[in-house]
């Protein structure tokens, strides 16, 4: 009997309450990227291996499975369970790169995007390349065997392995690269050792069985357990190590692993080649495939991906009028020689010369615009499901032919969609030079016929690529969606094969049950997700994940994609009448007002990383304009006509908690910050700004208008940074260099770029018109540009005005008009570097990294994994929880290297980036200030 009621209490001791058994979170966290919808019973957030092994040790004694999630990218509801979710927090992100950069250690929290970055200096890679790899994590990566684009079968997950550390049902840590705990593994596992040799000789001794599996692993396949591992190694340790690999964590743990790196040539060339039809381009693929020493890569997308990707910005100037039918190949060839590049591009034009393109084939050498090419590739997925019809659920599908068959399969593969009517809706893509095509079909499964459709396709199409000899999963997994048909694809002796390795490893079906091996036939076509329509964008999100990496409040309270889950769940029981939904939406919408709405960061940094664009900000914006109270709706209007006096209370405010400020009373503030919602005091609080704002006219010919942010007029800095001078100071003082007067505009003390009005649309419109006038006068009409020093401010009043000013960010300024009228003799210090959130969406890090040079003969270090602080402008003070669990990864991050002080763009940032790093971070226009003089 499962008791999870038992496992709750005991893991609420265990794990400091990081277990929950809310349906709102339950609900949330149990979203993920594929097309199934599991609601687990509870979910653990876990920090350590021993934590993973006191959690083994509670579902043993409690009779209830575990499943384990990284960053839910997975498209085959492998990571999806109704049972016990484990999710891991920030703490499983480490790396080491080996002396010689042959192989990385990566904890299996490391996004995979975050390992290239690390070897790209090296020139290496590791071998897998997901189009996810942007947002999956290690563990997936390898649990799943993921390969990708370019690294087809040599480079993938199996064959770049070199070592493995894994935690096993009963608890045992075994580390292949260990030789103590490969030696006690041996001595106390050797009756599961004795099982998997036995399985080994059983393979061995059926020379049909050898050479169907030999066959089977020369093309990708990730249907069922890597049993290749029982005849590709001899060695038991070996054995267990790769049949990890691709296992899904139905046999354990993965905590980490070592992969072999592989080389990423510093050069590459792209060609998009179109064609009239889809059998035409398996044909051009065909020849092809015969470069593999040429070609690293070679996508192709139909007309269905073409049409879906090309209404997205930016696209259309990349892909020329395409006709119905049409279909493109991307291909890309590397080298690490530029000459030999160019020979390998010419012999591949002279390859296909004799099949003629559509249209005029594109051939590129510059990675910067080819970059774009291949995001249309890697987007494919989000890209075309968001363009599903409301009300249909995404089911994406992955299989393999041998090359020699790709032809003849993409044509039963359309027929099948003729015959089960998805002719005009399915779209095909995938890793033609592997024989790998992915499809998306999109039925609504609320209606019988379209339900059966899907049913039969799945079946169909299971049949088709097996009598073909391929692949029903290429590269995402097993998973619930293909557990029905492991045998069929393998036959029943390969398939008794996988159902021993399972009982190996987890006699008691406690580890990710139903996955890879399932005795429910329908459960590929169980709990499919059939997403209620709340309205905007919001409709286009496949709830892929990509968005999650840049979110500040992600693992905290919801991300952003968990969001837009939470306000589709509540809409669905919003349409329902029974007691049950009544009162599960009633929690839901209580948890909402702290989880989806005052935890948001509003910083729209998703809308970055989303395929389709969707800023998640807005549902919590649209939350607060529609929750605003009239009493605050008049404060904002009071506010509005009365800025000065309201700014004047904010310095009166500033100085008294300034002389409160103690250790003891910061302790105090928090805890009435979790009480009563006050504003918690902070050890790198600003202090009263008391610095009088008047024109400096120098008498030079130049002149810029100064319009100095309310936040920096209230903020002096903090008596711990190093610089204690306001920032309109140094401005002052660097136009003084440069020989540019400043202009205050007349009334200063009572302007604001309407930031703060954002939940008051009226009062904002309002703000707007008085801000026109204000800087008409100014600027005397646009004679004069203006400046504005807060990052969030300037995006705010260059997204407002730019159509009637000319406006900058003070870090644009300062490298276009200060920095190159100056005199700077640069320190050879090793800075830290930060640009806000707004900032970034302005494109303004290139400009902050070029000022941070001009300015340091050392190294600029950029932690390049906090896309948001957190800050939030009042949130840092009000929700506190956020920016410092925003600011986790930043504090180990500078915490361990010799860096004192760090740049930004933002006083408030500001404030939470020196409390997480204990060092002084401020505006680099002091840094510049202090290594400049004036031109002779």
């Amino acid at each position: 009997m499962q008791d999870y009621k038992g496992f709750y209490k005991a893991a609420f001791k265990l794990f400091d309450g990081r277990v929950y058994k809310d349906y709102l979170r339950r609900f949330c966290y149990g979203v993920e990227a594929s097309c199934y919808s599991y609601i687990p019973k509870l979910v653990l957030m876990l920090k350590n291996e021993s934590e993973i092994i006191k959690a083994f040790e509670l579902s043993r004694k409690f009779n209830t499975p575990l499943c384990f999630r990284g960053a839910g990218t997975s498209l085959s509801g492998q990571s999806s369970c109704d049972t016990v979710l484990v999710c891991l927090d920030f703490c499983w992100d480490h790396m080491k790169v080996n002396s010689d950069a042959s192989s990385i250690t990566l904890g299996c929290g490391v996004i995979g995007e975050n390992a290239n970055k690390a070897l790209k200096p090296l020139g290496k890679k590791i071998g897998p390349d997901p189009a996810t790899i942007a947002a999956a994590q290690i563990g997936g990566i390898v649990n799943n065997n993921s390969s990708g684009m370019c690294c087809g079968v040599k480079q993938n997950s199996y064959n770049t392995l070199k070592s493995i550390r894994v935690i096993l049902g009963d608890g045992t840590i075994l580390d292949s690269s260990d030789a103590l705990s490969v030696a006690s593994f041996k001595i106390s596992h050797k009756e599961l050792i004795d099982k998997v040799l036995n399985l080994r000789s059983e393979i061995i001794n059926d020379k049909e069985l050898c050479k169907l599996i030999k066959r089977k692993y020369k093309i990708k396949n990730t249907t069922g357990y890597s049993i290749n591992a029982l005849l590709d190694y001899s060695d038991p340790i070996d054995i267990i190590t790769h049949l990890f690999i691709g296992s899904e964590g139905t046999l354990g743990f993965v905590s980490s692993v070592e992969l072999e790196c592989v080389d990423d040539e510093k050069y590459k060339a792209c060609a998009l080649l179109f064609y009239d039809d889809i059998l035409k381009a398996a044909k051009v693929v065909e020849i092809l495939a015969k470069f593999e020493d040429e070609i690293s890569s070679a996508e192709i997308m139909d007309y269905g991906s073409l049409k879906a990707a090309s209404k997205f910005k930016g696209v259309d100037q990349i892909l020329p009028d395409i006709n119905e039918g049409e279909v493109c190949i991307l291909i890309q060839s590397q080298n690490n020689n530029e000459k030999l590049l160019k020979e390998q591009v010419d012999k591949i034009k002279n390859a296909i010369k004799d099949y003629p393109t559509s249209h005029k084939a594109k051939f590129s050498f510059d990675e910067s615009e080819f970059a774009n090419w291949w995001k249309i590739r890697k987007g494919i997925f989000p890209i075309a499901a968001s363009a599903k019809r409301p009300g249909s659920s995404v089911i994406t599908e992955d299989i393999c032919f041998e090359i020699k068959d790709l032809g003849e399969g993409i044509k039963k593969l359309q027929e099948l969609f003729d015959k089960h009517g998805f002719k005009d809706s399915a779209i095909i893509f995938g890793h033609a030079l592997a024989g790998n095509l992915h499809f998306i079909i999109t039925p609504n499964l609320s209606q019988n016929a379209e339900f059966q459709n899907f049913s039969n396709l799945v079946k169909d199409m299971s049949i088709m690529v097996s009598n073909f000899g391929g692949s029903i999963k290429a590269e995402h997994g097993t998973g619930r969606m293909v557990a029905p048909f492991v045998e069929l694809e393998w036959g029943a002796k390969a398939y008794a094969i996988n159902k021993k390795i399972k009982e190996i490893f987890d006699p008691h079906t406690l580890i990710n049950p139903d996955v890879i091996i399932s005795d429910d036939k329908d459960i590929f076509k169980k709990n499919i997700k059939q997403s209620a329509l709340i309205g905007n964008e919001f409709d286009e999100c496949v709830e892929c994940g990509f968005c999650e990496k840049n979110c500040p409040s992600n693992k905290l309270t919801l991300s952003p994609r968990q969001r837009i889950a939470l306000k589709r769940e509540m809409q669905r029981l919003g349409s329902l009448n029974d007691k049950a939904s009544k009162k599960l939406l009633k929690e839901l919408k209580d948890g909402a007002k702290y989880f989806l709405n005052e935890s948001c960061a509003a910083c729209s940094m998703c809308e970055e990383l989303c395929p389709v664009g969707i800023n998640t900000a807005n549902l919590a914006l649209n939350e607060r304009k529609v929750n605003a109270s009239d009493f605050s709706k008049k404060t904002a209007e009071l506010a509005k006509a009365n800025f000065s006096l309201a700014l004047n209370g904010a310095k009166f405010a500033l100085s008294a908690a300034n002389l409160l400020n103690s250790n003891s009373i910061r302790k105090l503030s928090f805890k009435a910050n979790l009480a009563i919602k006050t504003p918690v005091l902070k050890e790198y609080l600003p202090r009263k700004n008391s610095y009088k704002l008047r024109d400096k006219n120098y008498g030079f010919d130049e002149s810029v208008v100064y319009f100095s942010s309310c936040l920096n007029r209230a903020f002096a800095p903090n008596k711990n940074l190093n610089d204690k001078r306001p920032i309109q100071e140094v401005f002052e003082s660097l136009c003084k260099k440069a020989k540019i007067n400043v202009i205050y505009p007349e009334q200063i003390d009572d302007i604001c770029c309407g930031k703060i009005f954002t939940n008051y649309p009226d009062t904002k419109e309002l703000n707007r018109a008085k801000n026109i006038d204000i800087l008409r006068e100014a600027t005397k009409d646009g004679k004069y540009p203006v400046v504005i020093d807060h990052g969030a401010c300037s995006y705010e009043l260059i997204k407002s005005l730019k159509d009637r000013f000319e406006i900058y960010d003070l870090s644009e300024y300062l490298l276009k008009f200060i920095s190159t009228r100056l005199s700077i003799v640069p320190i050879n210090d090793t800075i830290g570097l930060y640009t806000m959130c707004a900032s970034k969406k302005l494109g303004l890090e290139d400009t902050m990294m070029s000022l941070a040079k001009l300015c340091t003969k050392g190294q600029v270090i950029v932690h390049s994994d906090t896309a948001c602080c957190g800050f939030a402008g009042y949130k840092g003070f009000f929700t506190p929880q956020l920016n410092i669990h925003a600011t986790t990864k930043f504090k180990r991050f500078y915490k361990n290297s010799a860096i004192n002080i760090g740049f930004s763009n933002s006083s408030t940032c500001e404030i939470g980036l020196s409390e997480a790093s204990s060092f002084s971070w401020q505006h680099i226009a002091y840094l510049l200030d202090s290594v400049s003089i004036s031109q002779k």
